[in-house]
């Protein structure tokens, strides 16, 4: 017989590690390996109001050819098992990780897969740590220089490699930064770091709020500066990095980030905030509105800057930022790298992060295996909330979806005069004949919807506990504070706080910084509640947020993912692993959007640049011309001329365009912008006029007061595989659909239920279905019931049985059977059914003895022999899973 897969390890995996030239020594910070290296958690699984955490992910054996770059995984099986039988667990950790080499081993063969080649070898050693990192040199082109390398970029070969080369130099200590990177967010480090070193200039990496972006961009230029590699493109001028943001509370949080770069008698940071800025740091961090910011001569900020002044731009939050006028900053450091940072990249008519920033990735099909929906340009790196979630490094949520009366049946104006309501409509107002949600709080007031909505948000706070911090979404500042003041009006005096809720509308002003401050703070008691229209949308870190509140209709998933991702991140200071998503207006109904990948862009115009426009823009009320207009022609997804400005006469021109359909957009202040489409012809001047309508106020809404609201339904299960919210009735429906598929017959189920595998599978597969009878049970008010007998009512219409049930009926039923047991044995039985009682069958399992008191009986080895061996014993625990769950019950 040969060693069991820990034995293999010991003395035959290992050793063969160490002949190659791998360590399990750390202190040399290269060429090592860590054993058993878990990398993910495991998911958060929902118990109730519990958690339970899902299986983590470990790899036997993780080498690492420096600290900083780790470079296989290595999946060791017993030794009698096929060399290969590992291979593609290796494989699966090896993608999460993104690395190259995967290998499978039973101790005496090596099965090893190359992920350039895609092929598989035979070997019967380890390559040794620089047989590894050659072959990678070489297949990602870092040997030899690479056509559209940056110019005097340095080879990444050399005697002084590990300290020159960004790639092996070591991430920030965690002695240092207070953590270590994750998993993720070293391959977004090292997926950063190699496509700069290519030469490339525009990169971007999507990853999911509460993912640590802004430690990811710490690290890539820790790595880059601290290398010297950036210094080097140019010797004898520091390397430069310009954090970009467009709020000011992001750009801070970057700047606390890299603090870790200061040292006592040196800042390299500096914090852009007006004219002149100083140009003698290193690292940068400003707004788009304040590098716009003219001087007194008329001198934009930005442009006190050299064009070359940056080697590094840093653009967070991406896909809202860069584009239109501030698109100028962008190209005026055009010879910068630059990094976009989101979240949630979108595509639509007017921003195309994604054409922008992955101009130079490669392309590559959307579906391999359907070739016919064409390709696309994916991010430097991808890491989805959902991901987040299944790896158990985000928390997780549950789902209420509440619905009013009028949300569901709409709302005429001539019902709600009918029912005797007050309807007042202003003059400058042409009424709709029926309103839907979208228009609620925009078009139309409804102050008894909403407090009928409060009532019950607060309803659901004292239910779930009325201090845990709350975000509350609505539709403007207007529908904010109402909101605010009706739920202080309901806790406040419970809770005795006067700012139980406030509404957190503007960055601007003492008061609103410090109740953002305080609301963020979780060691605050106060405000608990805050209420917001778009601010706390991006940008605000509050990991103790438990609810997240849509008072608000969500048409974008943009925006529906950034504020969802306010409640994702876990704070265990709080004990917070999970949240709440309240939705009043249907905005969940965008979970089916949640992680699909972008459309590909559409295909630029080809042929010759001989085609152009002439245009003139002007007042569309007065026609009055208007002088300084921004005007920009988009070309193409990822190419436009412009923004150019209108001259004293109001015209623009652009020459050298492709023939085709091309986008024209023209802004002016106090004007509403506009977009539209024009056709170019080959070797033809093209002439627009563009006429702008002046902005005006909003119009004032209609008020609709008297309205008798209520709460329609409510759903409160969500099926993930599905997306998918069922009310209680329907979610029972559901659970006996599946357990009706699983085991037609009461026979049958309980013939699953009383075998220890087959019961396991089966709750597998309810789990993967969302299927939680503890949580179900607890709702019922059944949290001492028997899952099984959960189930049989579910499905067969059965009584209702407790564990303690039951056990007492065994008791009664089987004496017999205990006096075939020695005094010791039926002391042990009888422990079990305490056991049972308490959390269910799952402790009629051979483990169980290896807990107290079992353990201080002796454990397994003493206790068989009291039930005469091993056999025995399995055998007992058999007949008391059996005789729990007696035949006679489902027979007929």
């Amino acid at each position: 017989m040969g060693m069991n897969e820990a034995e293999t390890q010991a003395r035959l995996v290992e050793p063969k590690l160490k002949a190659a030239g791998w360590t399990d020594q750390h202190l040399g910070k290269e060429f090592y390996y860590n054993r058993n290296h878990q990398y993910t958690p495991g998911k958060i699984i929902l118990v109730g109001d519990s958690i339970r955490r899902g299986k983590s992910k470990r790899v036997d054996y993780l080498l690492r050819y420096t600290d900083g770059f780790p470079i296989a995984v290595v999946e060791a099986e017993a030794e009698d098992s096929p060399p290969d039988a590992g291979l593609e667990q290796a494989k699966g950790y090896a993608r999460d990780l993104g690395l190259a080499f995967a290998y499978s081993t039973n101790g005496h063969r090596i099965i090893e897969y190359d992920f350039f080649t895609h092929t598989t070898r035979d070997l019967d050693r380890f390559p040794s740590p620089d047989d590894l990192w050659r072959r990678w040199q070489v297949n990602t082109g870092l040997t030899q220089p690479v056509p559209g390398r940056l110019k005097g970029a340095p080879s990444v070969y050399g005697l002084a490699e590990r300290q020159t080369n960004p790639l092996l130099y070591p991430y920030c200590p965690e002695s240092l930064c207070g953590k270590r990177s994750y998993y993720f967010q070293e391959v977004a480090t090292r997926e950063v770091i190699l496509r700069i070193m290519r030469g490339q200039r525009r990169i971007l990496l999507t990853m999911a709020t509460g993912t640590g972006k802004t430690f990811v961009a710490f690290q890539i230029v820790w790595k880059l500066l601290k290398s010297r590699w950036l210094e080097n493109r140019h010797p004898g001028r520091p390397a430069r990095v310009l954090f970009l943001a467009d709020r000011v509370v992001l750009r801070d949080q970057a700047y606390n980030t890299f603090s870790l770069f200061s040292t006592g008698t040196s800042e390299p940071r500096f914090l852009i905030e007006g004219h002149p800025p100083n140009l003698n740091r290193d690292l940068y961090f400003g707004i788009y509105q304040t590098l716009w910011s003219p001087s007194e001569e008329g001198k934009r900020l930005f442009e006190c800057f050299p064009p070359d002044f940056f080697d590094l731009v840093i653009i967070d939050e991406c896909h809202r930022s860069g584009w239109g006028t501030w698109r100028e900053i962008l190209d005026y450091f055009a010879s910068a790298i630059h990094l976009g940072m989101t979240a949630t990249p979108k595509q639509d008519e007017n921003v195309d992060t994604y054409a922008y920033f992955c101009s130079e990735e490669p392309e590559v099909y959307i579906d391999p295996e359907r070739p016919e929906r064409g390709t696309w340009r994916p991010p430097a790196y991808q890491y989805s909330l959902g991901q987040g979630i299944e790896d158990g490094f985000l928390a997780t949520y549950k789902v209420h979806v509440v619905r009013t009366t009028v949300d569901v049946q709409g709302l005429k104006l001539e019902d709600a005069i009918e029912q005797g309501a007050e309807v007042f409509i202003p003059g400058d107002v042409e009424p709709r004949s029926v309103y839907h949600t979208p228009q609620f709080e925009r078009e139309i007031t409804l102050p008894d919807r909403t407090r009928e909505m409060v009532r019950h948000l607060a309803g659901l706070l004292r239910r779930f506990g009325p201090m845990e911090k709350t975000m509350v979404f609505c539709v403007d500042m207007e529908h904010a504070r109402l909101v605010a003041r009706l739920l202080q009006d309901e806790l406040g005096p419970e809770t005795r706080l006067d700012n139980y809720a406030v509404p957190i509308i503007s960055e601007e002003g003492e008061e609103a910084r410090r109740w953002l401050e305080d609301f963020a703070d979780s060691n605050k008691r106060a405000p608990v509640v805050a209420t917001t229209a778009e601010l706390l949308t991006t940008g605000v870190d509050v990991p103790s947020c438990r609810n997240i509140v849509f008072m608000k209709t969500i048409s974008s998933p943009v925006l529906f993912k950034q504020i969802l991702g306010r409640g994702s991140r876990l704070d265990p200071a709080t004990d917070k692993y999970w949240f709440r998503i309240i939705d009043y207006t249907g905005a969940t109904r965008l979970f089916d959007q949640w992680d699909r990948p972008p459309v590909p862009p559409a295909e630029p115009p080809k042929g010759p640049l001989t085609a152009g426009v002439d245009g003139v823009v002007y007042d569309a009320e007065t026609q009055h011309l208007i002088v300084g207009a921004s005007v920009s022609i988009r070309t193409g997804p990822n190419t436009q001329q412009g923004p150019i400005r209108t001259d004293t006469e109001g015209r623009f021109a652009f020459r050298n365009l492709p023939e085709g359909t091309l986008t024209l957009i023209v802004s002016a202040p106090g004007f509403v912008r506009k977009e539209f489409r024009v056709d170019t012809i080959a070797d033809a001047i093209q002439r627009v006029e563009v006429p702008l309508k002046p902005q005006k106020g909003k119009s004032e809404k209609i008020r609709v007061e008297g309205l008798e609201v209520a709460i329609q339904d409510e759903a409160i299960f969500m099926i993930e595989a599905t997306g998918q919210q069922l009310t209680l009735n329907e979610y029972k429906d559901y659970i006996r659909g599946k357990v009706i598929g699983a085991a037609p017959t009461r026979q049958t189920l309980r013939e699953i239920w009383v075998d220890p595998s087959r019961r396991r599978r089966f709750m597998e597969d309810l789990h993967r279905a969302s299927i939680y009878p503890e949580l179900l049970a607890e709702i019922e008010g059944q949290s001492e019931a028997d899952i099984y007998d959960l189930l049989a009512h579910l499905a067969f219409g059965a009584p209702i049985r407790t564990r303690s049930q039951r056990a007492e009926a065994f008791l009664n039923r089987e004496q017999a059977l205990l006096r075939q047991h020695r005094e010791e044995a039926r002391r042990v039985i009888l422990e079990l059914l305490d056991k049972y009682r308490a959390a269910g069958i799952d402790q009629l399992e051979a483990e169980i003895f290896g807990v107290s008191p079992f353990r201080e009986w002796g454990g397994s080895v003493k206790i068989s022999q009291w039930f005469g061996g091993p056999s025995r014993l399995g055998q007992a625990l058999q007949d008391i899973r059996e005789r729990l769950y007696p035949l006679e019950e489902v027979t007929p």
